[in-house]
């Protein structure tokens, strides 16, 4: 094993390349970059590398035993940790990216506008050359809102929403520890509860074997009348054909997926069709935002210098929990 560095990435600039390549020789690695078109090529690399730092999971099986560190671009490691034959040396580290909460709480932001000021009740008259009549809207002013996940995302999306005048926000987090970011977090384990009193929902949860059918038909009937729901963490997470349900009946007022399942979402699927549904193909944190790739290249690149220190990493996962 050679001390390399195997980077397959498209969104790399020359900046971010040199950024890059200081942190490894600081380190003593060298490096070598692939883009995502050229990943036949870097398996001859990823062979022989000690650190790879890509968001491809199939280019792990092409890592060798002697891969010590697989560093994800991207926050959601899922597919990494539902296949444990993924990664040739069990004991592996695997990291996530966790700076996607700016760029997610402002899609979160803008979707929960678009339902609250009722932005589907005009697109398709309008798409007919119509001209509809005004339908009452709410706001985020005043409204209470539960964010299940109070990570990254959660506390800079009730960061926002605290700024534009919710009354209340709410945290729901495996442990139910406190954080300023929010009024009150409790445990997963009174979700009952918090459903209940909950008017605007939103899910920023991972995809873990806790997290599968978490909002099922039964907790999405806990849901206020008139309630509406966010996804934005893993599709997995919520059951698709309650929600549909609950849409078509008017016992929810809106709903907006950023993720489904599958993805991307079979053309004949009937959610296509539910009422008052925004849905977006998974592009509330892609690596296109200035700031996003900053972060992403500033985190792999402090890991990077940590690694070589043999000090604890950043984002590290345990990948038999699932995040």
């Amino acid at each position: 094993m050679s001390k390399t560095v195997c980077v397959v990435q498209d969104f790399l600039n020359d900046a971010y390349k040199d950024r890059i390549r200081q942190a490894a020789a600081a380190g003593g690695f060298t490096v070598q970059f692939f883009t995502s078109a050229e990943r036949e090529a870097a398996k001859a690399c990823i062979r022989d590398c000690e650190v790879l730092y890509a968001q491809i999971p199939d280019l792990l099986r092409a890592a060798s035993p002697a891969l010590g560190w697989y560093a994800s671009s991207s926050a959601g490691v899922d597919a990494y940790c539902a296949d444990p034959a993924l990664f040739p040396n069990p004991d592996c580290l695997l990291t996530s990216a966790n700076v996607y909460g700016v760029t997610i709480a402002e899609h979160i932001v803008m979707v929960a506008l678009m339902l609250l000021r009722r932005l589907p009740d005009y697109t398709e008259p309008l798409r007919r050359h119509e001209w509809p009549a005004p339908s009452l809207i709410r706001s985020i002013r005043d409204g209470n809102f539960t964010l299940l996940g109070t990570g990254n995302i959660g506390q800079n999306a009730a960061q926002r929403l605290r700024g534009m005048g919710a009354a209340k926000i709410t945290g729901v987090s495996r442990s139910g520890k406190p954080h300023p970011a929010f009024d009150e977090v409790y445990p997963i384990a009174r979700l009952d509860e918090v459903l209940g009193r909950t008017e605007f929902l939103i899910s920023a949860l991972p995809g873990t074997p806790d997290t599968i059918g978490l909002l099922d038909g039964r907790r999405l009937g806990l849901l206020p009348w008139g309630a509406y729901l966010v996804n934005v963490g893993r599709g997995s997470v919520l059951d698709q054909t309650a929600l549909r349900q609950a849409l078509d009946s008017g016992a929810l007022a809106g709903a907006a997926l950023d993720v489904s399942t599958p993805e991307p979402l079979p053309p004949a699927d009937p959610l296509w069709d539910a009422k008052n549904l925004i849905l977006t193909p998974h592009i509330s944190g892609n690596l296109t935002l200035g700031y996003t790739c900053d972060e992403n290249v500033r985190l792999f690149c402090e890991n990077l210098v940590r690694y070589a220190k043999g000090e604890p990493l950043q984002g590290l996962v345990d990948r038999s929990r699932g995040y």
